[in-house]
């Protein structure tokens, strides 16, 4: 492939997440949107007037009209799959966003086709572009903090319409059919995923779940998944009911010899405690090399050099993600 900027398609646009990702677009030059796809008219007036590009009101429109060499696909967790399986069947390297489906079946059905079209499948997952986090990754890995016995991550607000969600992304997220669940697909994904980049897929796992809101909105509002290795546990917690912000995205990775905690949000500290610092110090964290610094940059690098996408965004972990996260939603079924 040259170096000329990835010609990008956008399918999808009920998924709020698709307007951080529009401004990366819009300054790398990496990667250009070319057009893109939903069928609510209000949504394809709203790109066409800020990002100056055609729409369509089907995805095969767009296909027909446009050549592309990628599709960031913001849509439903169950269409989200489905668009991704068209995109795949064209020989189109795909971005989805977190999770990587509605269910196991779904993502298992991605990532064969992928492999047999030998096509570039990335999953997005937001915090994966903290620096923060991928250098607490790394040690962790590298085994600077010892045999991992415990990961924690809590993921919680009080509520997507309270945080500012559009009644777009809210109509599908409060549709147990169209994400999966509720809190816990949205929600507990991340730690999941977490979890099976560090220490792989668990033993058991157990997933409960409640409705604590003093208005119901048709899913669960809270849940929690706990992943029980042979030498470690991890838990994976969701709220859509939390007030205020202490211990929201907070993440925790125990070892044997220290203790990493990961402030949330790109310009977050990783913590370290180890038995000579109980008390923990601020681990200087280097600003990432340009393609680990946003998705756009690394899907980029990921499909011109052929390269596999880094942890987080593996297809095979986000799989192992789902996979953790059916379990979870079947018993809270």
């Amino acid at each position: 492939m040259t170096n000329q900027p990835l010609r990008i398609g956008i399918l999808g646009l009920i998924h709020d997440h698709v307007w951080d990702h529009l401004p990366q677009l819009q300054h790398s030059q990496n990667a250009e949107l070319i057009a893109a796809f939903d069928s609510n008219q209000a949504l394809r007036d709203r790109i066409s007037a800020e990002y100056d590009c055609p729409t369509y009101a089907t995805p095969e429109e767009l296909f027909a009209q446009h050549e592309l060499d990628g599709v960031y696909i913001f849509s439903s967790n169950k269409q989200g799959a489905e668009l991704a399986l068209a995109a795949i069947s064209r020989g189109i390297p795909v971005m989805i966003e977190k999770p990587m489906a509605a269910n196991l079946a779904q993502a298992e059905a991605m990532l064969s086709a992928a492999r047999d079209k030998n096509v570039c499948l990335m999953v997005n997952w937001p915090f994966a572009w903290w620096p923060q986090m991928q250098h607490a990754i790394t040690m962790a890995q590298d085994g600077e903090i010892g045999e991992i016995w415990q990961i924690k991550y809590r993921a919680a607000h009080a509520g997507p319409k309270e945080l500012g969600c559009s009644d777009y992304f809210c109509d599908w997220l409060f549709d147990s059919e169209l994400n999966g669940a509720g809190a816990m697909m949205d929600y507990c994904c991340y730690g999941c995923v977490l979890s099976s980049v560090l220490i792989g897929m668990p033993e058991t796992i157990t997933g409960i779940a409640g409705v604590y809101r003093p208005e119901p909105l048709g899913v669960e509002d809270n849940a929690l998944i706990v992943m029980q290795y042979p030498n470690a546990i991890a838990t994976a917690e969701g709220s859509w009911s939390q007030i205020g912000k202490l211990t929201a995205y907070a993440t925790a990775i125990y070892g044997t010899k220290g203790t990493l905690i990961v402030e949330p949000q790109k310009k977050g500290r990783l913590m370290l405690a180890t038995e000579s610092q109980p008390t923990g110090e601020e681990v200087k964290v280097q600003c990432p090399l340009l393609y680990l610094q946003t998705a756009t940059e690394h899907f980029a690098h990921c499909v011109r050099t052929g390269e596999d996408p880094w942890g987080l965004c593996s297809p095979n972990i986000s799989l192992e993600a789902q996979r953790i996260l059916e379990a979870g939603v079947q018993q809270i079924k």
